[in-house]
């Protein structure tokens, strides 16, 4: 074994600049000014400070492989007797990693007179000398070394300080684990230390050593005091919950003795007793009751915690308890608890809290969810204090939306306070209404009335454009009676303003001081009075420069600004009430009068697209439709009826049915992955008959916590067996080089571990043996690996940590330099090959809405287009070959992508681990000119936010098209 691989404690930053100092000036500085004739010896200030160095220095060299032999003695001579706190704290440091045998293994003689100094510590009257001498023999692994101190370790268990009480546990702990035969009896004088002892601390670690040494006597306390756990520390019932847990996952039977001491723990008064007890009282047991007090454990602790990340990780811990199906109907129970985490202004604890009260929904508690939904709605109306206002009404609309769908008898209570967001200025949250209200508007025959009243109460607020042309044709489709239809057109009428546009706007502009001419020169009178607000004299009357803006009404505003898609829209809707106006009234006059206004309104706004007034012109595509609707009302041939009356709605409909079923099939395979399924032949278990380490399948919650914690979390290996750890070893250096390396990259979530193995292949001592890396792309070495000393034909582990900031390729190169002892020489080298990092360990699957991925498509401002190039003859193989390669999940639902037309397009997504997010979109073909042994042709297109994201996933599709056959 090096140097650099014996067992040390503490870890010392070495600044690598500075030259080694010699060890003969060492050896000077440490003995200078021997001692005095006084004793004990006593020494000026600067000599204290110069030995400290020294010392230091000493240290410091042993950590890098230099072995001192000679100055041993120097500092038992001379450092040893001094008195100085900071001189004892660097000798215990020196101690503990000086070698302490010789070669062949026995102890060096020098070390007697070191055993003396400790037994004279572990006697000193400063407690801290003794608590820290007491620390350093945990550390000790030289049995003779610690036999002459067994006496002076006992007695500091009685003293009367509880630093050094709880450090004589420790001491006694690690030495009766080592080496039992040197206090064999310490579980019972421990035990009787923990009856007598009084301090929070020396209890827990007392309690700690008993659980670990003698688990019967750790178990015999507890029952002595279990009826005073609540009043003891934090630190003491953490541990009692721990050998809880571990006494019921070993011996099942005992669960009975101990479950009312967890139940107990549930109301502590510390936080992490509170979420350990209630995680331990969910594997005891699976009673209603049991669930409902840790359920409710961890919603108290979600509510009073202010740390976000907090609320998550126990949200995290109920989203869990949710996915067992005999504990889903207890969780049930207490969604009303749960929505009071809405309290809590993150958004990230919001949307998991909403998507928790979803999943637990229920025909019995749906109507007082929705009653706080709808105040949580209305308590965001107006209120701007937080950035993620908008963000939050958007998933509180959403919610409600699944609700209704799922509830239809909610609908008729959300429609009326969610058609008041139609008029907000964040468009999200107005789009999701409107979708919302489209669908409801469909699906429920009763509730069409009550929609189209508050549609037309709030389309003149509408201050969006989507937003219009969504409502217009909600408006034109489902407004029924004649008292509608004309009120949809006075809306329009309301809207659009005075018309002619184009003569009126002209008028405006030259006679700005005839508001009064202005309000007159209307085509009809009854124009003015349904105009109301807009063209009353107070409105007109007022300076116009200033007034221009505001007093457009919002739709003639859309044309002058150039947007007539808004126009074609409004055609379409006029065109189908105008139709059923007519199959309504009989009288022909009104007929031909209301498909006179709808042609007159439609010919206005295409003159007005021609003109130079808006500040775009109009498209041919939108005067090509404005055109094919004055065309149907001139005609009214029955055809057109049929296809702008019922066409339309019929496609909704099927999209409706097609997205619920999507939903319904998604739930089934949820719902199908929850459920339990006994088979037939299951070996059935009985209790008194299976040994202790088969009882439970659950894993041990404390170890998993444990390993986590150090970064050692076994990420499940992918179920093909040829995946192995083996297939991430990277070899860095050739066979033949003088030092032989290799690495195996393990990738955590926010930092890669590099293992390297160094090998020295020649026959001398290579000294300062150093791995030295650098990096590329977003990645950061975290630390530079200390150098060792290698043994002709020895080898060593150098760990090396590195640090990720974004989803990126990254690459990690270097080399490693040494040198030869007896050398005259420079240096020596060795360049290893560069090790790539995947960006696959940061990429996970994603959803998102259409409307999401379109806007998100619209601003990434980085995209990379990839030609497909394969030897996949299927669409569909080659797009789940892509979604497997690039973790990415496929948003196009199944049914669009089944059955075979020769051609595909999909949607892909997916997010980083960094928050990042990715989108791809596949179209692919078949050419079937080429026969049917022809590989498929495309592109794909992906898009981010920036352009390592962008480029990375394009180099790993292109890297992975072709599929390599086994």
């Amino acid at each position: 074994m090096t140097a650099a691989e014996n067992v040390c404690y503490t870890l010392i930053n070495v600044p690598m600049d500075s030259e080694p100092p010699s060890e003969i000036s060492l050896k000077n500085d440490l003995g200078k000014l021997a001692f005095l004739i006084s004793f004990p010896p006593s020494l000026e200030k600067g000599d204290v400070k110069l030995k400290t160095e020294a010392l230091k220095k000493v240290i410091i060299m042993i950590l890098n492989g230099e072995k001192l032999p000679g100055l041993l003695m120097t500092i038992i001579r001379f450092v040893l007797p001094l008195q100085d706190h900071t001189i004892k704290k660097l000798l215990l440091v020196f101690w503990e990693i000086v070698p302490k045998t010789t070669p062949d293994g026995r102890l060096l003689q020098e070390m007697i007179l070191v055993c003396d100094a400790y037994r004279k510590d572990l006697q000193h009257p400063n407690e801290f000398i003794r608590g820290s001498t007491l620390r350093f023999l945990c550390k000790l692994k030289e049995a003779e070394l610690l036999e002459p101190l067994m006496p002076a370790i006992r007695a500091c268990l009685e003293h009367r300080h509880s630093y050094v009480r709880r450090n004589a546990v420790l001491a006694i702990y690690t030495i009766y684990r080592n080496f039992e035969h040197l206090i064999p009896d310490a579980p019972e004088l421990i035990h009787d230390f923990l009856v007598n002892e009084k301090d929070a601390s020396c209890k827990r670690n007392a309690f700690m050593m008993l659980i670990h040494a003698d688990q019967d006597r750790a178990l015999d306390y507890l029952s002595t005091c279990i009826d005073q756990v609540q009043t003891f520390g934090d630190i003491l019932q953490l541990v009692i919950v721990e050998l809880i847990y571990k006494v019921c996952h070993a011996n099942p039977s005992e669960r009975a003795r101990f479950i009312r001491c967890i139940y107990n723990l549930l109301q502590s008064s510390s936080p992490a007793v509170k979420y350990e007890a209630a995680g331990t009282l969910v594997t005891l047991s699976s009673a209603p009751t049991a669930i409902k007090a840790a359920a409710q454990c961890y919603i108290d602790l979600i509510i009073k915690e202010s740390d976000n990340n907090v609320k998550l990780i126990v949200l995290d811990r109920l989203v869990e308890l949710k996915e067992h199906p005999s504990h889903e109907r207890v969780l049930q129970d207490l969604v009303m608890d749960i929505l009071r985490v809405l309290s809590t202004p993150d958004l990230e604890v919001r949307k998991k809290t909403l998507q928790l009260a979803l999943d637990l929904v229920s025909s019995r508690n749906v109507e007082e969810l929705v009653i706080v939904l709808k105040k949580e709605v209305i308590k965001t109306n107006n209120v701007t204090e937080h950035e993620d206002t908008d963000k939050y009404r958007q998933l509180l609309v959403r919610t409600l939306h699944s609700c209704s769908v799922r509830f239809p008898d909610m609908a008729a209570n959300v429609i009326p306070v969610l058609m008041e967001f139609l008029s907000d200025n964040n468009e999200a949250a107005a789009a999701d209404v409107l979708e919302f209200v489209r669908e409801a508007i469909q699906r429920f025959d009763n509730l069409r009335p009550l929609i189209v009243e508050k549609m037309l109460e709030v389309f003149h607020a509408i201050k969006s454009v989507k937003i219009y042309r969504g409502a217009l044709w909600i408006l034109g489709e489902y407004c029924s009676t004649k008292e509608d239809i004309q009120s949809v057109m006075t809306e329009v009428r309301r809207s659009l303003g005075e018309i002619p546009i184009v003569e009126s706007e002209i008028k405006k502009e030259a006679g700005e001081l005839k508001p009064e001419e202005e309000v007159s020169v209307g085509p009809a009178q009854k124009l003015v009075t349904e105009m109301g607000t807009y063209a009353t004299q107070s409105a007109l009357s007022s300076s116009r420069p200033a007034k221009k803006e505001e007093d457009r009404p919002p739709l003639r505003g859309f044309l002058l600004d150039g947007d007539f898609f808004v126009a074609a829209s409004l055609a379409t809707t006029l065109t189908k009430i105008a139709l059923r106006y007519v199959s309504l009234v009989q009288e022909k006059k009104k007929q031909n009068s209301f498909i006179a206004e709808a042609m007159l309104l439609m010919a206005t706004i295409l003159h007005l697209g021609k003109s130079s007034l808006p500040k775009k012109p109009i498209t041919d595509d939108d005067v090509d439709r404005i055109s094919l609707c004055l065309k149907v009302l001139s005609e009214c041939s029955p055809l057109m009826n049929d296809i702008f009356n019922k066409e339309c709605r019929q496609s909704l409909s099927h999209m409706l049915s097609a997205k619920l079923e999507e939903e319904k099939l998604s739930q089934k395979k949820e719902s199908e992955k929850r459920n339990v399924t006994v088979q037939p032949d299951d070996p059935i278990s009985f209790m008194q008959l299976t040994a202790k380490n088969e009882m439970s399948s659950k894993e041990d919650q404390f170890q998993l916590s444990l390993l986590a914690a150090m970064g050692n979390t076994q990420r499940k290996e992918a179920a093909d067996p040829l995946a192995s750890k083996l297939n991430k070893v990277t070899q860095l250096t050739g066979f033949s080089d003088p030092v032989y390396a290799e690495a195996y990259v393990h990738v955590n979530q926010y930092d890669i571990v590099l293992d390297v193995l160094v090998v020295n292949q020649t026959s001398d001592t290579l000294q300062n043996c150093t791995l030295e890396l650098a990096t590329l792309g977003d990645l950061k070495l975290v630390e530079k690996p200390s150098p060792l000393t290698l043994a002709p034909h020895d080898f060593a582990n150098i760990k090396a940590n590195v640090k990720v900031a974004s989803t990126e390729n990254g690459i990690i190169f270097g080399n490693i330099v040494y040198d030869v002892s007896g050398a005259a020489s420079d240096r020596n080298c060795v360049v290893l090959s560069d090790i790539h990092i995947d960006i696959m360990d940061y990429i996970q699957p994603a959803s998102c809405t259409d409307a999401e991925f379109r806007q998100m498509w619209a601003e990434f401002e980085w995209e990379n287009k990839v030609t497909v190039n394969t030897n996949i003859i299927d669409l569909n193989e080659y797009l789940q070959h892509i979604l497997k390669s690039t973790n990415m999940k496929c948003l196009t639902p199944e049914k669009a992508l089944s059955g075979y037309c020769g051609f595909m397009a999909a949607n892909l997504y997916a997010r980083s681990i960094f928050g990042e997010d990715a989108l791809a979109n596949v179209s692919i073909e078949k050419p079937i000119h080429l026969g049917p042994e022809a590989p498929v042709t495309g592109h794909i297109r992906i898009r981010a936010k920036s352009q390592g994201m962008a480029l990375s996933l394009g180099d790993k599709i292109n890297l992975s098209q072709k599929k390599t056959s086994l």
